[in-house]
């Protein structure tokens, strides 16, 4: 396939009809059917990602977004052309997202390379479309820019202020412990989603964008202003105006993305108490770029940076909130002790340049923290690893209960989502505060990956005023959730990972500061339910069979290993 890296505007990536100048002057005659003359097509070329759909509320104004985009493309002597792609939305897919992340990114990868464009602006938003859209133009490498929806704002409730998804949780819970009516719940689904956007607390949409705005693939600023807001559109047409400036710079990622990058979103992903999602995305999207990253290397940063920011599920305001108090700007400021100075922007300065723009955190608000009085002192997220997980597992332990960080159970297994749906709430099961629940064939091969590691309490004891339980699992829980959860088990049990040996009455040990998790039955027993085994088989076609075959584990950033 002959594709010419040197050709630059509408002349890039030219169709192939075996005669190059009738593949320039067709292109020339179909764009003058749209009103394109030779002035218009002299111009650099910028593509912009639309990811706007029906399905997908959490993109509700990127119509908006894109002409404001393509405003900014103009101003700067540039020529936009928008084109759609896969837009994952959490809420109207199944059975997850997860399952195609990488679906997008090669949706996203394949027409970057296809179409000509000198620069691409990607507009995502929703949990799975910045990363898929990041680890496109990571492994395209053309210069890109990123852009999100922005988060809701909130909502309220009987004069209580609410956000989505982690106060959707917490007031699920309560319906189901007794504590609310069916009349209540309804009143609270209506208030809960005020506006347009992503979850407006720290979930993965929100943390994504932090960590975008981090890596330097964001203009300074971009992360936090809400959908809704004038803020918002100012960042899309100052992305528009910067896409034409990188295109004629030639700055793509190979030459800003770095170790010291992605060390420095690590540090901002502590400070931020941000979603344990982000743990795959940022490997696979350092594997795309040929940078190791591993969970160790997550663990050797949680132990020395602070969580300086106050948004739910770990703490307790909103991303307007953070937004409000200075954003990305702020919080860089206040670690710039901890930030290797030398990372590359799309600005084309040096992260330390930018932070010697920056202020840090002004007293009169108390989202951002500084350093001597942070949240928690060290270590929001955590690996662990034992003879549960010899790869590794994942727990928040911002967002987990303190008395359960250290603790010794027997096990109560479920062998699917689907089984743990049907079963978790019958009495019969006997299940204690003291049991320690199993979800397995939740992960990358066995299920895609949902979010359903974040298991229910028991009906009859949340009606007991139960709130949180040792919960383990190959899946991977939503940014928004919160609880004593050890996510993302590797390897997983389709796979043969130790999870899928686990049977009722079996002890588990978590010790979280020892960053152990164990199964306590000998080596031979397990040897012997190893030959009982029975893994799932590939889907019979499509996609699911490809990404069944091909996806690798957790802690390897659940890309296709052929990517």
């Amino acid at each position: 396939m002959s594709r010419d890296k040197n050709e630059k505007g509408i002349y890039k990536n030219l169709t192939a009809y075996g005669d190059t100048e009738f593949s320039r002057y067709l292109r020339r005659a179909f764009l003058s059917s749209a009103g394109y003359d030779r002035e218009d097509i002299n111009r650099p070329i910028i593509g912009i990602v639309n990811t706007s759909s029906d399905y997908n509320t959490c993109h509700r104004q990127m119509p908006e977004m894109v002409d404001t985009v393509k405003r900014g493309v103009l101003e700067a002597g540039g020529l936009p052309f928008a084109f759609p792609t896969i837009s994952l939305n959490e809420i109207l897919t199944s059975p997850t997202t997860m399952l195609f992340r990488n679906l997008q990114a090669m949706d996203t990868e394949e027409m970057i390379r296809a179409q000509p464009m000198d620069a691409v602006v990607l507009l995502g938003g929703c949990d799975k479309t910045v990363p898929a859209q990041s680890m496109a133009a990571i492994s395209a490498d053309i210069p890109a820019v990123q852009i999100v929806a922005g988060s809701m704002l909130t909502g309220h409730w009987r004069g209580e202020r609410l956000g989505a998804c982690t106060d959707c949780r917490r007031l699920w819970a309560s319906f189901r412990a007794g504590e609310l009516s069916q009349e209540e719940i309804c009143e609270i689904e209506e208030s809960l989603c005020a506006t347009g956007g992503t979850c407006m607390v720290m979930g993965t949409a929100s943390t994504m964008a932090c960590l975008l705005e981090t890596l330097g693939l964001m203009l300074p600023g971009g992360a936090s202003p809400p959908h809704a807001s004038g803020d918002r559109l100012k960042n899309c047409v100052a992305s528009g105006r910067h896409a034409v400036e990188l295109a004629r710079s030639d700055l793509k990622p190979s030459k800003i993305l770095t170790r010291g990058s992605f060390v420095n979103a690590l540090t901002v992903l502590m400070a931020i108490g941000g979603s344990t999602n982000a743990i795959v995305h940022l490997i696979a999207m350092a594997r795309r770029a040929n940078i190791e990253l591993s969970l160790q290397d997550f663990n050797d940063v949680s132990q020395k940076t602070p969580m300086l920011v106050d948004c739910k599920p770990a703490g307790k305001g909103y991303m307007e909130d953070f937004h409000n108090a200075g954003g990305m700007k702020v919080l860089l400021k206040e670690l710039e002790p901890l930030l290797d100075p030398d990372a590359l922007t799309i600005t084309g300065k040096p992260l330390g340049d930018l932070l010697t723009t920056y202020q840090g955190p002004g007293e009169w608000q108390e989202t951002i923290r500084r350093k001597e009085t942070p949240l928690q002192k060290r270590g929001a997220i955590r690996a662990v690893f034992g003879s549960l997980a010899p790869d590794g597992a994942i727990i928040k332990a911002a967002a987990a209960s303190d008395l359960l960080m250290k603790h010794r159970g027997p096990a109560v297994v479920f062998e699917s989502p689907a089984d743990a749906a049907d079963r978790i709430d019958d009495p019969r099961l006997g299940i204690t505060p003291d049991h320690v629940m199993i979800l397995r064939n939740g992960g990358p091969v066995g299920a895609g990956m949902p979010e359903a590691g974040s298991l229910p309490i028991p009906k009859y004891l949340a009606e007991q005023g139960i709130k949180d339980m040792v919960r383990v699992s190959d899946a991977r829980m939503s940014g928004t959730a919160y609880g004593t959860i050890v996510l993302h088990c590797s390897p997983e049990a389709a796979v043969g990972g130790p999870l899928a040996l686990v049977r009722d009455g079996d002890l588990i040990e978590l010790d979280v500061e020892e960053g152990r998790i164990d199964l306590m039955v000998s080596p031979e027993e397990l040897k012997q339910r190893e030959a009982d085994l029975d893994l799932p088989k590939a889907p019979a076609r499509g996609w699911l069979k490809l990404h069944h075959e091909h996806v690798l584990q957790a802690h390897q950033g659940c890309d296709l290993d052929f990517l």
